[in-house]
């Protein structure tokens, strides 16, 4: 099985930030899908995940375009999902806010695939074979009828020289 074909970089996509909030903003939508009357606003969907929301405004703009969310504008308007949670796989959010990279090697770009494979190379394989697995099959209906309560921000732990 080639598992770099046409799929972007899998092992990676869990350390990519903004794949993380989308998918934190999508899970919000899940968990409010079930009312039809709501929707929610960029800002609403951004503190109920503590995420800024100019990137949450983008991350919405990207959904929209793709056809995984829907937007009303002005008042009472907002985001809801353009499918049921079921309809929709963890996959289907994550490859727009990836690219493709090279795959990951102990050796370093380029060597798997075009040589003597590194002897991480099986491990890294079967890994990337069962997160492609959960991606594909894990849809966004496991956050229905969730509703956590926001974790709260942890203070900067920056000091000042």
């Amino acid at each position: 099985m080639d598992f770099n074909r046409g799929l972007p970089q899998t092992l990676n996509m869990i350390h990519h930030k903004t794949t993380q909030n989308a998918i934190a903003a999508m899970s919000r939508l899940a968990e409010l899908h079930a009312d039809a009357s709501r929707s929610a606003s960029s800002r609403e969907l951004a503190e109920s995940r503590n995420l800024p929301v100019p990137l949450v405004a983008k991350i919405l703009t990207v959904l929209s375009r793709n056809g995984l969310v829907t937007g009303s504008p002005g008042p009472g308007g907002g985001y809801r999902l353009a499918k049921p949670p079921a309809k929709i796989r963890l996959k289907d959010v994550a490859v727009l806010f990836e690219r493709e990279t090279e795959g990951l090697c102990a050796y370093g770009p380029g060597w798997c695939g075009h040589g003597t494979p590194c002897p991480l190379h099986d491990s890294v394989s079967q890994m990337k074979e069962v997160f492609e697995e959960f991606l594909n099959k894990t849809t966004f209906a496991v956050f229905e009828n969730s509703d956590p309560k926001p974790a709260k921000r942890r203070a900067s732990t920056k000091r000042k020289p």
